[in-house]
């Protein structure tokens, strides 16, 4: 079986796949009034969205002569593969060494922190 393609999005596609996320359909002038600052002009977000329908990412139906996208792939799905490049680019396929990586990270907050524990907890509970 042929590998699956990683989702990998630049920060316009993930600006525009936030909303479609979000509402779940939209036109253009939808997503150019949802974005948050700083704007993109309306051509960019038409231009970026062909791009995604390209890379399979959305879809578009037509609704009277606006185009309306929804997304083909779902939030989880697009930060999993994420991940999963950078494990492989970065960590060495290790999520343990990414993990301790974000452990020893200073910007750790102590709720952080506690939620970790929490999870560890749960998860030797389990094993």
């Amino acid at each position: 079986m042929p590998r699956k393609r990683a989702v990998t999005l630049t920060n316009h596609e993930l600006r525009l796949m936030n909303v479609l996320w979000e509402r779940e359909t939209a036109t253009v002038a939808d997503i150019v009034g949802a974005l948050a600052p700083p704007p993109l002009a309306y051509t960019t977000v038409m231009t970026t969205l062909g791009t995604l329908e390209d890379k399979g990412y959305v879809t578009h139906a037509k609704a009277g002569r606006a185009f309306v996208y929804r997304p083909l792939i779902d939030r989880s799905e697009a930060a999993t593969s994420l991940l999963d490049t950078l494990l492989e680019r970065f960590f060495g396929s290790s999520p343990g060494v990414l993990a301790l990586s974000l452990l020893e990270d200073d910007r750790l907050s102590d709720e952080d922190m506690a939620n970790v524990k929490r999870v560890i907890a749960r998860k030797e509970k389990s094993s």
